[in-house]
């Protein structure tokens, strides 16, 4: 075991390249997606394999950006991240299954100092030597949640019926990691 741990790789997420995205129903008739800019993770690999062994990933819950800034400070606020007081949403896998084209990757969800157990389905969707002599691999994710199950529970009823958030929260990642070291 000692062995085949030392032969994994790391690689690290290219931010530049990588999108942590989500959409939620807003008054009931349209989706509004936003997305943090702010992350850190690494992927592990191991060396002759597309399929990760181990994801971890941090985001900074102040670098929300939904295009409006009205909407982002009060989702920065306590009504909803309260950024103040917890500054990140953490995800750590606890196993990987599957395929390359088809893998489920099972893992713990920290958003606002709340931790779910979240399954996340994706698929490897390359690898490449950049034109910099970097070795690159892409992935796609996503997972839906529900907010409320993470203390994210601020809503206002419409007087039309409904509300002005919905509850459910489709995570959607499409990654771009770096080999470290290259």
């Amino acid at each position: 075991m000692t062995a085949q741990l030392q032969e994994k790789t790391t690689y690290t997420l290219d931010r530049a390249h990588t999108t942590v995205e989500f959409v939620v129903r807003h008054l009931m008739i349209t989706k509004v997606r936003g997305r943090f800019t702010a992350f850190d993770g690494q992927i592990e690999l191991e060396p002759d394999s597309d399929l990760p062994r181990s994801v971890i990933a941090t985001i900074d819950a102040s670098s929300i950006d939904t295009r409006e800034e009205q909407r982002d400070a009060h989702l920065r606020s306590a009504d909803f991240f309260e950024v103040e007081k917890y500054p990140h949403l953490t995800f750590e896998s606890t196993r990987i299954e599957g395929t390359p084209d088809e893998l489920t990757i099972y893992g713990k969800l920290t958003i606002h100092g709340i931790t779910r157990d979240v399954e996340l389905t994706g698929s490897f969707e390359g690898r490449i030597a950049d034109p910099w002599g970097g070795t690159r691999v892409g992935y796609t994710a996503h997972t839906t949640i529900n907010r409320k199950d993470f203390g994210l529970g601020w809503n206002a009823a419409l007087e039309t019926g409904g509300v002005v958030v919905g509850d459910e929260v489709r995570i959607e990642l499409n990654v771009e990691a770096l080999l470290a070291g290259s």
